[in-house]
């Protein structure tokens, strides 16, 4: 797979989203435990909006989400796409979920006792931000300190219980799901396989199997399935490969751009090389992502903010045009974040 299929099917290449929704849509799925790297993957992909757009979908029109899904981590997500994920993604996670708690030294039941305080709290107060959780669940006498409050929020999300809907003075809330999103509907895990195969491949095909089984925090077995299921649709290249069938042609190389922390072009397939080269040890460290500069289609420099700013760190030659053309790119990444 070359860096021009990569970029191109994640719509970095043109034509870009509309809006926040469209290209979530589209990716599917895009990690969020660094909030602004989630934004930022937005920006990349649209133009003229700005980081409150991406707060106002989740929290006015409540038709973006953030919960643990996929690998574990937490993802933004359609609202519409939320409960088939969250019954195909999330079964294999409890029994990681359990050892990190008890791990913390929160036994079983008041794990329990605790995402039971999570749910009369959310039906009482409405819409909390983990520090007012926090508070809740210490006031029924259970551990929050080091880890345990995250993996305790983590529980009530895992169960289907709460996720994270709108912003509430600059922090993200918890909310019920049957408040946030009405009561759930039954869930084909046969069907549901077959639109993880299909709607990973919009965004990020050609791609194989395992590349969705690692994407999808799934047994290869399932990966297999969803792909058998939607066998028809699919064009089968040389490499072994796959993508839909009739999608648009590769488009031109993206202008250079700023990428975010976590950006989903580094997290959707087995292999960063196509991107990264010789240089992932300057991007991938210890499971954090730093932000890149994406210059003919790979990653050219890591970047940073500071004081407002855009600092670049470069690890080859920038092309004269890249420089200018970079820059123009982190007046706008301040301007969006604003």
């Amino acid at each position: 797979m070359t860096p021009e299929e990569r970029v191109s099917a994640q719509l970095l290449a043109g034509p870009y989203g509309q809006d926040p929704v469209a290209v979530v849509e589209h990716l599917l799925a895009v990690q969020a435990q660094d909030a602004r790297g989630a934004r930022l993957a937005i920006r990349a992909r649209t133009t003229g909006l700005r980081a409150g757009d991406v707060d106002r979908s989740l929290t006015v029109d409540r038709s973006l989400l953030i919960s643990w899904l996929n690998r574990g981590t937490l993802h933004l997500v359609a609202s519409g796409d939320y409960r088939w994920l969250h019954a195909l993604t999330t079964p294999q996670l409890f029994t990681g979920n359990a050892r990190r708690l008890a791990q913390e030294g929160v036994a079983p039941d008041a794990a329990d006792r605790a995402v039971t305080a999570i749910e009369r709290a959310l039906a009482r107060d409405g819409a909390l931000t983990r520090t007012q959780l926090c508070e809740r669940i210490d006031r029924a006498g259970i551990r929050t300190a080091g880890q345990a409050l995250v993996h305790l929020l983590m529980l009530a999300c895992l169960r289907g219980l709460t996720v994270r809907g709108p912003m509430v003075d600059g922090q993200h809330a918890y909310v019920l799901v049957r408040d946030w999103l009405g009561e759930p509907k039954a869930v084909s895990r046969e069907n549901a396989l077959a639109e993880l195969a299909r709607r990973y491949l919009t965004g990020h095909a050609p791609a194989g199997e395992r590349d969705l089984a690692r994407w999808a925090g799934l047994p290869l077995r399932d990966a297999r399935a969803g792909l058998k299921a939607i066998a028809g649709e699919l064009e089968v290249r040389a490499d072994g490969l796959v993508s839909l069938a009739g999608r648009p042609p590769v488009g031109r190389l993206a202008a250079p751009r700023l990428l975010g922390a976590f950006d989903p072009l580094l997290m959707g397939w087995c292999s960063r090389q196509a991107i990264l080269g010789e240089h992932e040890s300057r991007v991938v460290s210890g499971g954090l992502f730093r932000p890149i500069a994406l210059v003919r289609g790979r990653a050219a420099a890591t970047w940073s903010l500071s004081r407002g700013r855009v600092v670049l760190e470069p690890f080859v030659r920038l092309g004269r045009a890249a420089v200018p053309a970079l820059e123009a790119d982190a007046d706008d990444v301040v301007r969006f974040l604003r």
